[in-house]
């Protein structure tokens, strides 16, 4: 057995020592691999355009490779996932869309803009991940086809602009197969209830699955088949029941739907993934957003747990996988449009030329490193200390894989009977731990 710890008093990483016992001491942690729920897809973070110009930007091709090895290497965080955005987010250099004022045919359609940095960044990526899954996300259409006439300030997609909308997914997707790039999937709109300050777009429920029904799902099995999964709502856990529901009841709509997407956002209701899944048991759950919003925090634990309880709160609920928001920021947390700078796992600095990890990047590796894409959640049968979550996977290698969070400010000590003894660690006081067990 191994166990290996990270720490608001300093430790990353770090093995920790495990003690043998004639009898267990503390809490006793089982794990029943009899008792198996979701299939893990895998972990990853968003390519905005934001990210790629501050990974690629006056950068040399080892600090490029050095930043991109700390997500998509083995030594590194392992990812399999990505996330980019169909015309600008407020992580862009500016508002842009691929076409045109005005093109009602599409003639126009080009997405050299995303050869500046968000291809280059991605090919690169793609040469270190053979199996990475891009996800596909729009923010705003282009503004003429809006009610408010632009890509900011929320607004509707006009009803006469619908088809050409849906044919514009169609479009980019094709331009990304062109470059050698595969996307895994599509998610309708980003964020479809936010009239936000910087590229939205808002849809009704009703308005969401028409559009669905009557135009982009149609469309992308006309296009792909099956080759492009779609997912709905891509938006906060605190209503995504409300969202999902007049979609899923209807057939037609439901049809071409892979599942839900969700942020974290609001208010932390875990318990909203669980009853989705319950109520649609055939549908997947895919956590796709989430940040540390005000911008960088470097030096906090908090944002770290945070993290931690966030992910094991939603894999406790049936959720399937996990896309942090931006890959790399830098040291403002930008750059960002609009102003609306965040955190992210790595910061780079600009003025001392150097890569700040933060506590989120440690706290991501325990899940992301250890358990790999088609691995199976299975129960933990513990009554943990108060303060104390904690998930167990078993992976496709047959180990056993245990994540603790102590987010109390007391050590508590457990105990695993594994090889006919008992193995006892203790777990101090805001700290996270990943359990490897090899049973026998």
């Amino acid at each position: 057995m191994k166990v290996i710890h990270s720490s608001a008093a300093g430790a990353r990483w770090s093995p920790q020592t495990i003690k043998t016992n004639p009898s267990s001491t503390g809490t006793i942690l089982n794990t029943n691999a009899k008792q198996q729920f979701q299939t893990h897809l895998g972990f990853g973070g968003s390519l905005t355009e934001s990210a790629a110009y501050t990974i690629k930007e006056n950068h040399d091709e080892a600090l490029i490779q050095t930043l991109l090895n700390l997500y998509f290497s083995q030594d590194g965080l392992d990812y399999n996932f990505t996330r980019i955005h169909m015309n600008s987010s407020d992580f862009a250099l500016g508002n842009y869309t691929y076409v045109n004022h005005g093109d009602t045919t599409l003639s126009s359609f080009s997405i050299a803009r995303d050869s500046w940095y968000v291809l280059p960044i991605l090919k690169k990526v793609l040469a270190k991940q053979k199996n990475l899954k891009i996800l596909v996300s729009p923010w705003s259409p282009p503004g003429w086809m809006k009610d408010n006439q632009q890509m900011n300030h929320g607004g509707v997609l006009k009803p006469e602009y619908q088809s050409l909308w849906a044919e514009y997914y169609i479009k980019f997707i094709q331009a990304l197969q062109k470059e050698g790039i595969q996307p895994w999937g599509v998610t309708v709109q980003n964020e479809p209830a936010a009239r936000q300050v910087w590229d939205s777009c808002l849809y009704t429920p009703e308005q969401e699955r028409d559009f669905v029904k009557f135009h982009l799902g149609p469309r992308l099995q006309k296009h792909f088949k099956d080759q492009i999964k779609l997912l709905i709502w891509d938006h906060n856990r605190d209503i995504m029941i409300d969202r999902v529901s007049p979609i899923y009841a209807d057939p037609e709509a439901s049809r071409y739907v892979w599942g839900t997407a969700f942020h974290w956002y609001g208010e932390e209701k875990f318990e909203n993934v669980g009853k989705t899944k319950a109520l649609f048991p055939d549908k997947h759950l895919l956590f796709t957003e989430g940040c540390i919003e005000g911008g960088p925090k470097p030096g906090s634990w908090d944002t770290g747990e945070r993290y931690a309880r966030n992910i094991i709160g939603d894999f406790l609920q049936g959720n399937e996988g996990f896309i942090d928001w931006n890959l790399v920021l830098n040291e403002q947390g930008g750059p960002n449009h609009v102003g609306n700078y965040c955190d992210a796992p790595i910061l780079f600095d600009r003025r001392n030329q150097t890569i700040i990890k933060n506590s989120t990047y440690y706290v991501i590796g325990h899940f992301s490193k250890f358990i790999p894409p088609q691995s199976q959640r299975i129960a933990l049968e513990a009554t943990l200390p108060e303060g104390v979550q904690g998930v167990a996977y078993l992976r496709p290698d047959q180990q056993k894989v245990l994540v603790l969070l102590n987010a109390s400010p007391l050590t508590h000590v457990f105990s695993i009977f594994n090889q006919g003894k008992w193995q006892t660690f203790s777990l101090e006081a805001k700290s996270i731990a990943t359990v490897l067990i090899d049973e026998k």
